[in-house]
């Protein structure tokens, strides 16, 4: 099975039909999919991202997407093709992988309650998929780590084969561990031009 993975594109995502994006059975964006956070851009995205050429599509919100916070992720669904799943604290096993999502709220960091968040990723994902990055994982920017540290302690903890994520920028990338591979796949430098390309793995 092969899956492509970007995120951060703020609205963007129409430039990337100047270079086809790779085929693949899956695609997943792990959020930042707008600028400001409006329902029409939420929608624009949803309607480009829903009509790509995927067996799956999967997607989670970011920190800039904001009128998706505290929405029912039941009726966000309602919204999208039957191959093309939105995750919010939940997750979707396809062809026999398992697939968690996490989202990235403000109002979520204020409350401090992401430990709680955190703990409740299955001890049995196979492919993690965050906005915002592990703490000391791709997460550096003018020198200083922007990751989570509750993060960090549940993925190595469950060492599930890739965490998906993106949020910093500057930090985009691939890491390995002998039992994760860690993505980094912020398409805008932090300019907000888009400078980079989607990662591609084969399973």
């Amino acid at each position: 099975m092969r899956i492509v993975h970007l995120s951060d594109t703020h609205g963007k995502h129409h430039s990337l039909q100047n270079t086809p994006l790779p085929a693949a059975d899956i695609i997943i964006h792990s959020g930042d999919i707008s600028w400001v956070g409006k329902p029409e851009e939420i929608m624009d995205f949803i309607e480009w991202f829903g009509g790509l050429d995927y067996r799956y599509k999967i997607f989670i919100a970011g920190n800039h997407d904001f009128c998706l916070d505290s929405k029912n992720p039941e009726k966000i669904q309602h919204f999208l093709p039957r191959n093309c799943f939105y995750l919010y604290n939940s997750g979707i096993i396809i062809e026999g992988l398992k697939f968690w999502g996490v989202p990235c709220f403000i109002s979520d960091e204020l409350k401090g309650n992401f430990a709680e968040t955190a703990g409740k990723i299955p001890p049995d994902t196979d492919i993690l998929i965050t906005h915002r990055p592990p703490y000391g994982i791709l997460d550096r920017a003018n020198n200083i780590s922007y990751g989570c540290m509750d993060l960090l302690q549940t993925v190595l903890k469950i060492s599930p084969r890739y965490h998906f994520f993106g949020h910093i920028h500057d930090a985009y990338g691939v890491d390995k561990t002998n039992a994760t591979t860690f993505v980094n796949g912020a398409l805008l430098n932090e300019a907000y031009h888009l400078t980079n390309e989607p990662f591609v793995f084969d399973l």
